[in-house]
């Protein structure tokens, strides 16, 4: 059984996301949505409820597993038995940062493979940052989200 690793923070999960998890579906057997903590970041969902929500999002998609990790990246592929990393390339600028932590993966745990995927044209500008940003200045971003994280950010931001 294939399987491919699709970690990020998905703060919030979007449209795009959702769109390399169902494509990715027709490459390999098994897509593992792995949450991961960025600290870099201040999230406006917590662990728990991004996993809720992707799952939610997801529902229907039999391929698709969501689980929630810390650590490194290369621990996670050992852990979920992962071929391969899944990463999307929205930008060249995307291209820069997401080929660094690819070669440095491999350096770290050689038989880790990453493979990236462009958004469909529709999602290319899509991105968790632009979608909080548009929410939290009251501006309409229930088409860039699935359903369940557009009432969950309606709920969140709820004055």
């Amino acid at each position: 059984m294939k399987t491919v690793l699709y970690p990020g923070s998905f703060d919030p999960f979007t449209n795009g996301h959702l769109d390399l998890v169902i494509r990715a579906g027709q490459l390999f057997d098994r897509v593992i949505v792995a949450v991961a903590v960025n600290s870099g970041k201040s999230p406006l969902f917590t662990l728990e409820e991004r996993r809720r929500l992707i799952e939610a999002s997801c529902r229907g998609l039999s391929h698709v597993e969501v689980v929630v990790f810390e650590g490194l990246l290369v621990e996670a592929i050992v852990l979920y038995g992962a071929n391969a990393v899944l990463r999307g390339l929205r930008a060249f600028s995307d291209f820069e940062y997401e080929l660094q932590m690819a070669l440095m993966n491999r350096n770290l745990r050689p038989q880790c493979e990453t493979i990236f995927m462009m958004p469909t044209l529709k999602n290319s500008f899509v991105s968790s940052t632009l979608i909080k940003e548009i929410a939290r200045l009251d501006g309409d971003y229930r088409s860039y989200v699935p359903e369940p994280v557009a009432a969950a950010i309606a709920a969140k931001l709820k004055p």
